[in-house]
């Protein structure tokens, strides 16, 4: 009997655990979807300014240099500054998303001594204080509420940081969708932007140069701003998107192994209670047998008498 209902608490156990990761599923694909449709919506304007960004670096003229496009000079690396923006989520059950993303950005900080590290996501500010890897700023309540007036507020600190040379490089690391079944974690440089001595590819005609009034400089500090706001908050909504397609993947991959689970404790618990079963026919059945010979054998010792 123990056996039997030590089987069965375990199939309410896993009962009860499948109607907490099913409805994990249900809200996590609703937020998905969500996300998803936030980054359509918005995907038209940034491409467009991505295009019309580098159309302008085509335009510049020769020789130009602005702080936003050159690379800084180092007499070793241990002077370079870099600065690395780690987008992870606010929870976990999300499978490797945060895994990935968190490993990658360690890698990226090793060998440098001169580092700022800003995390966005409670998952990776609880990683990186556990082993004691200073964190310069944490952006709170961001992951799960990706808005552009953040990503600018995000930006516009990070572009002061540069401007006043307290960063020398800026990057990005985060999470994207490379389609509607697949995420992989990615690192993008922020700052500085391409070079002008690079070969910089637009849509269309990339021969087309264009007049830039009042002057270059101002056309860039008007510019890049919104660029770079836009590239973080795009960054920001696919690692959202990202984080609840792999809860989604993990609740999935709960549901099945607990149905798998279940249909085994479901074998167990049917083979244990047939085997009761049995064990109660056989003893009443021996109980039956033994009567009929007690009686049986006081009915002859009746009939000698």
């Amino acid at each position: 009997m123990s056996a039997i209902r030590e089987i069965k608490d375990r199939m309410t156990g896993i009962q009860s655990t499948m109607k907490i990761t099913k409805a994990m599923y249900m809200i996590s694909s609703t937020k998905m979807n969500k996300a998803k449709q936030s980054l359509a919506n918005t995907e038209p304007y940034f491409y467009s300014l991505q295009k019309v960004m580098l159309t302008i670096l085509q335009s510049m003229p020769d020789n130009f240099h602005h702080p936003y496009l050159d690379e800084r000079k180092y007499i070793n690396q241990d002077n370079q500054r870099r600065a690395v923006i780690c987008v992870t989520g606010d929870k976990g059950l999300a499978g490797a998303y945060n895994h990935n993303v968190l490993k990658m950005t360690e890698q990226m900080l090793k060998g440098f001594k001169s580092y700022k590290l800003y995390m966005v996501g409670e998952v990776g500010r609880q990683y990186f204080i556990r082993r004691h890897i200073p964190i310069e700023e944490s952006f709170l309540y961001t992951a799960q509420n990706p808005t552009l007036p953040t990503a600018r507020s995000i930006a516009s600190k990070m572009l002061e940081l540069f401007e006043n040379q307290k960063i020398d490089e800026l990057y990005i690391v985060y999470t994207r969708m490379e389609n509607a079944t697949q995420f992989v974690p990615d690192i993008d440089q922020l700052l500085p932007l391409y070079r002008l001595n690079r070969d910089v590819e637009v849509g269309g005609d990339t021969t087309m140069h264009y007049q830039l009034e009042p002057n270059p400089k101002v056309v860039l500090n008007t510019v890049i701003p919104d660029y770079l706001a836009g590239y973080i908050y795009s960054c920001l909504v696919e690692s959202y998107a990202a984080e609840h397609f792999a809860r989604m993947q993990a609740m999935d991959s709960a549901n099945k192994n607990g149905e798998d689970l279940l249909a085994q404790l479901s074998l167990q618990y049917n083979r244990q209670r047939q085997a009761q079963i049995t064990q109660e026919i056989t003893e009443v059945a021996a109980g039956a047998k033994a009567r009929k010979q007690q009686l049986e054998k006081k009915r002859r010792r009746t009939t000698c008498k």
